[in-house]
């Protein structure tokens, strides 16, 4: 399996860019997405950025990987890390038409 990482761009390159992510500095093959400017989220998988992404959703996945890291370490209240858990779950509008 593999995950994305969120990661925001520092420096970039033509090919590469310096980033920050939840490992620290790494470098990042831009070669899916093209240069990118400082500030910007990007997706990554294996080094390699594969999705340009807004700010709340780097938030979003950064805190699902603390929920998996958190659980690995025996944890079991993951509230903390999804603000959505403390209300009641909504169907997407295509299965809600499907219900009615």
């Amino acid at each position: 399996m593999c995950l994305g990482i969120p990661v925001q761009v520092r420096e970039c390159g033509a090919h590469f860019a310096r980033c920050a992510g939840r490992d620290g500095e790494v470098r990042i093959d831009l070669s899916l997405v093209g240069e990118q400017p400082p500030g910007t989220w990007l997706l990554t998988f294996l080094g390699a950025a594969r999705e340009v992404i807004p700010a709340e959703r780097a938030a979003a996945i950064d805190a699902a990987l603390a929920a998996l890291s958190a659980a690995h370490d025996g944890a079991t209240d993951f509230s903390a890390f999804f603000a959505d858990l403390d209300r009641e779950p909504q169907l997407p509008d295509f299965l809600r038409m499907e219900a009615s």
